[in-house]
């Protein structure tokens, strides 16, 4: 009885086995499901022709920043600009009263004129040349002198003669070495006299110099940025009155990283806009710093933009465009091309119906479209927005 249980568990075991292997290669005979392609959109990548460019930031400056300062004390009696008056070079911004300079050049006059007639010269003339010999001074110590050689030559004779004492020979020759030194300082006068003639004249011109003085004159074509004095003050000599800034050109700063300072040149031209204005102005670089700054490793330039109009304004913070080379041959891909993970970018291109990577170096960015430096070549068709697409998928090219 055991025996027949026995034998036909172990029929049954067989049974279950055989029919589970005819199930297993039923299943393994089944044909898997295959997915559909998937759509993507294609376009291909474009060889232009677009300008090598260095993008940075800085701040405008004006050329020129000037703080007008009184060259003469006095009461300021007139000012003719207030904040933003534009001016023109040579234009009188101020004036300082010229009632007491007026008077000092009208006695400086007077002492030229005076210094004039002590050496027998015209009050009014320009010429200051003297003859020392024809000066009435002069003249008048050397007739003493010659009446006083006389007197020696002929003391001399009659001493010879013994006709005179030694006494009266003796006199004689003191009273020509007298005669001798006041000739010596008449001359010595007169020159004296001509030096302070020459002080007069000097005097009279700065005196008229202070009196010219006392107008404030624009050394510049600009615009006032701040007023500092007010009708009425009393200011000293050098007290500011008014700030004037040359607002054409300006001068934009930047500064340029090292690795794009080698193709920054003189002359290169740039295109700039600033906060609030969307109007894109031109200039030119005009000035490199000579040295990289160790700080930030960047090259300092200054370029030069023209405001005829005064649109601009120093000290606005401007982005600008540096065009270092006019045309290159670059392949662009749109940027929704672009995959990018882990710091790697690619692209993913269309093979013989499947999607393949495709690892490439990005450049600069033009608006919707991406420089590719490498990795894909001008023609090659690229996926737009792939999202999750990866390589070696079946794909559709759609339109």
């Amino acid at each position: 009885m055991s025996s027949r249980l026995i034998a036909g568990a172990l029929l049954l075991i067989v049974v279950t086995g055989a029919a589970c292997n005819q199930n297993t290669r039923a299943s393994a005979e089944a044909p898997k499901p295959v997915a559909p392609p998937r759509p993507v959109r294609v376009v291909p990548a474009t060889q232009e022709s677009v300008p090598r460019t260095v993008i940075v930031s800085g701040t405008l400056a004006a050329e020129e920043q000037v703080v007008l300062g009184v060259k003469v004390a006095g009461r300021l009696s007139e000012l003719a600009v207030d904040l933003g008056t534009r001016v023109k070079k040579g234009q009188i911004v101020a004036r300082i009263d010229p009632g007491d300079y007026r008077l000092r050049v009208e006695q400086a006059v007077a002492a030229l004129q005076q210094a004039r007639a002590r050496l027998g010269l015209k009050p009014d003339g320009a010429d200051d040349r003297v003859d020392v010999e024809q000066t009435a001074l002069v003249r008048q110590a050397r007739a003493v002198l010659d009446e006083a050689k006389l007197t020696r030559e002929r003391s001399d004779r009659l001493w010879e003669q013994s006709l005179i004492a030694r006494s009266q020979v003796d006199a004689a020759v003191a009273a020509l070495q007298v005669a001798e030194g006041r000739y010596q300082d008449a001359i010595e006068e007169v020159r004296n006299r001509q030096a302070v003639l020459a002080q007069r004249r000097s005097e009279l011109e700065i005196a008229r110099q202070q009196l010219a003085d006392t107008a404030l004159v624009s050394p510049i074509d600009g615009a006032v940025g701040q007023r500092q004095a007010a009708v009425g003050e009393y200011l000293a000599p050098g007290a500011p009155v008014a700030t004037l800034v040359r607002v054409h050109p300006l001068r934009l700063r930047v500064a340029v990283p090292e690795r794009d300072a080698a193709t920054v040149q003189v002359g290169q031209p740039v295109r700039l806009t600033v906060e609030g204005d969307a109007t894109q102005h031109t200039g030119r670089v005009a000035r490199l710093s000579p040295a990289i700054q160790e700080q930030n490793r960047t090259l300092t330039i200054e370029a030069e933009i023209p405001n005829e109009r005064g649109v601009l304004r120093p000290g606005s913070f401007a982005r600008a465009t540096i065009v270092t080379l006019a045309a290159q041959a670059v392949v662009m891909v749109p940027a929704s091309a672009i995959v990018t993970f882990a710091g790697i970018e690619k692209v993913i291109t269309v093979q013989d119906g499947k999607s393949v990577e495709r690892r490439v170096q990005t450049g600069r960015k033009d608006g919707a479209r991406v420089e590719i430096v490498s990795g894909l070549a001008a023609g090659e068709p690229v996926v737009v927005e792939p999202g999750n697409l990866v390589g070696g998928v079946t794909v559709q090219v759609t339109r």
